[in-house]
């Protein structure tokens, strides 16, 4: 009799516990495959938020931030998503004319970043420059510009991220076209020998590399960091071009038809904060958008000179788009 008594009560609890968790309300933020890996910072930014938030963060992963909106306009005002974080100023043109983003509740804080931000709609959360990564143990004679990676010997072999489907893919247009301009389809030319394949995301891409399938991969200058200070592992450089290297802001932003519109801008807020920020140099391997007060994790290279810094507006990058990708396919498919 104790015993059923004991496993009544058990059962009760149980299903208070359940019913507790239940109650909870849930924020769904869209995000990118990397940001939620066990190495990313999604695990720490879901168990800090949670400690504040009286919620459960969800977070749904669907490829690079180019896949990002592409899910988020297929769903339309029929989404479940409050907070889409992954997108940057090469979509926030786009994303915004879709009309499903709702403006910001509130100005963001004081910003670290080397461009002034008056966007509307979407706060940054990190930013940093894309470059070609290499085995700096393997490839002695590396290239230190477009022109000089497209006349290296035809077996050096590159992995690039398509630009439907990849924030970084869609960077790298916009680096040759602010590069190069009208010459973009002849540098483009010149590279089409040396892609060895276009993958779908970044860590496709980056995956081949570290595997050795390819010379170069399409990332940042900031992913040799990730090698120095999580591995002990120094073989891996950036190639610093001479036309400069183009720059990467990104943005997180609230969906008008947010279920959770309240804990959407709290997330947001949160964002921003020391605790969040702190976490973006030695987990998301790029430079935060509010430096931490305790600054960069030791081996952690400082930004190139702004000089170098390339980037178009968000209305420029949406305007060039459609060309870039034209002379991107055509070059590729000869």
């Amino acid at each position: 009799m104790i015993k059923t008594s004991l496993i009544a009560a058990g059962f009760a609890f149980a299903l208070l516990g359940a019913g507790n968790a239940a109650d909870k309300p849930e924020l769904n933020v869209y995000t990118y495959d990397s940001f939620t890996s066990e190495w990313g910072p999604g695990p720490q930014v879901k168990t800090a938020f949670e400690a504040i938030c009286d919620c459960t963060l969800k977070f749904t992963t669907a490829g690079d931030g180019a896949a990002l909106l592409a899910r988020v306009q297929l769903e339309g005002s029929n989404g479940k998503a409050d907070v889409v974080l992954g997108l940057d100023t090469n979509l926030t043109a786009r994303a915004t004319a879709t009309g499903l983003f709702a403006p910001l509740s509130r100005a963001p804080v004081k910003l670290d970043l080397p461009v002034v931000w008056d966007d509307p709609v979407f706060l940054p959360y990190d930013w940093g420059y894309f470059a070609f990564v290499y085995d700096n143990t393997k490839l002695t004679e590396v290239p230190t510009s477009f022109e000089s990676l497209a006349a290296a010997p035809a077996a050096l072999k590159i992995v690039i991220e398509d630009p439907r489907s990849s924030t970084p893919g869609l960077g790298l247009l916009m680096w040759v076209k602010a590069a190069y301009g009208d010459r973009a389809p002849e540098i483009w030319a010149g590279l089409q020998p040396h892609i060895l394949t276009v993958t779908k995301g970044w860590s496709e891409a980056y995956g081949m590399f570290l595997n050795g399938e390819a010379d170069m991969v399409l990332s940042y200058t900031t992913s040799p960091a990730y090698h120095r200070i999580a591995e002990s592992d120094a073989s891996k450089s950036a190639a610093v071009f001479d036309e400069g290297h183009y720059m990467q802001v990104e943005v997180a932003g609230k969906l008008k038809a947010a279920p959770q519109p309240e804990l959407a801008d709290r997330f947001l807020a949160f964002m921003l904060s020391p605790e969040f920020q702190s976490l973006i140099p030695a987990t998301n391997w790029m430079y935060p958008a509010v430096m931490p007060e305790a600054g960069l994790p030791e081996g952690f290279d400082a930004p190139l000179d702004p000089a170098k810094a390339l980037l178009f507006s968000a209305s420029d990058a949406a305007a060039k788009r459609d060309s870039a990708l034209d002379e991107w396919l055509t070059a590729l498919s000869k």
